[in-house]
């Protein structure tokens, strides 16, 4: 049964449900306005909420588009995919941030997803642990992640390094429904809710969490390991390295964890796994049709995509691009 800690210091991590890509008012998809079809310039408001992973992303994109388009305003509102799912679903969006595949359920509903881009969730630990070395010199496995979050038969360092050290790690997880939790449990074979450890709200309360204890590990979207101007490692996080071949040690073409540059370029060549690599969503209560709202999609799935590598993403491929401007067209 998995802990739920930190929750009294869950407002410090609300952070994307407060502030916004503009400080106009204005939260549910009935606030927006559809311009004329007459070439007017467009105007209205756009909300957008969910995943922390895709936040940093839509604010970007919101800023750039209101550059564009001056008397548009774009609310952007974090919370988890969880919530994102709920509230396009609902009508209290126009776009759900979703870290996730949308499930065939998801979709009867009336769920349209819109892969936007791509990036990863990553084990991490502190980069204060007295073994810190030969942890990152080792790597993890899939099997060894699911022994440590799942069946709980690797405790300590120790067992998990081989040698005598008895420290108990302190195994974090998220408390909340998560697209992070849930891809990364994807990648041995299990679920969100299958995963053990202390629950932690959101990523950033994850990656304080770990921040804060030398013997922890947790599991975080890579945004929130690396600083998105200087593309450095934050203080006191690291990746912990995928052993991808499973050989016992990160090899020359498994070290690409020093820079989110050099990560996210792992990513695009498929040199890290998928999962825990995965696409993003924009998801909307079925195929958008308000002029507004599919104007920002479409910029989004073009000329935004040239700002993702810039902010710390992987672009989407063109094919998928093409397959998602295809069924936006389709509804009109």
């Amino acid at each position: 049964m998995r802990n739920s800690i930190f929750k009294g210091s869950a407002a410090a991590f609300l952070f994307a449900a407060s502030i916004f890509a503009t400080s106009c008012g204005g939260n549910s998809k009935g606030n927006s306005q559809e311009t004329a079809n007459n070439g007017e310039e467009l105007s209205g408001r756009i909300s957008l909420s969910g995943a922390f992973a895709l936040y940093p992303l839509a604010v970007k994109w919101a800023e750039d588009f209101q550059k564009l388009h001056p008397n548009v305003r774009i609310e952007v509102e974090g919370g988890g995919a969880g919530k994102g799912m709920t509230d396009a679903l609902s009508g209290q969006v126009d776009f759900g941030m979703v870290s996730r595949e949308v499930s065939e359920a998801e979709i009867q509903k009336g769920a349209v997803g819109f892969p936007v881009a791509k990036d990863a969730v990553v084990p991490t630990i502190n980069e204060k642990n007295p073994l810190y070395a030969e942890i990152v010199k080792r790597g993890i496995t899939a099997e060894q992640a699911k022994k440590i979050w799942i069946d709980g038969s690797i405790k300590t360092w120790g067992e998990f390094v081989g040698n005598s050290e008895t420290t108990t790690i302190s195994v974090f997880t998220r408390s909340d429904a998560c697209g992070a939790a849930e891809t990364f449990a994807k990648w041995f074979g299990k679920h969100q809710e299958d995963l053990g450890g202390d629950g932690v709200y959101g990523d950033p309360g994850v990656a304080n969490a770990v921040q804060k204890n030398v013997n922890s590990l947790g599991l975080n979207n890579i945004g929130y390991v690396y600083d998105n101007n200087t593309k450095e490692p934050l203080p006191g996080i690291r990746v912990l390295p995928i052993d991808v071949n499973e050989n016992g040690q990160i090899d020359p073409e498994e070290d690409f964890y020093a820079s989110k540059d050099s990560l996210t370029k792992a990513i695009a060549d498929g040199k890290f796994p998928s999962p825990p690599a995965r696409d993003l969503y924009l998801v909307s209560n079925g195929v958008p049709t308000n002029p507004v709202v599919v104007a920002f999609l479409k910029y989004v799935l073009t000329e935004g995509q040239q700002v993702n590598d810039g902010v710390g993403y992987v672009s989407i491929s063109q094919d998928k691009i093409d397959a998602a401007l295809l069924k936006l067209d389709s509804s009109h």
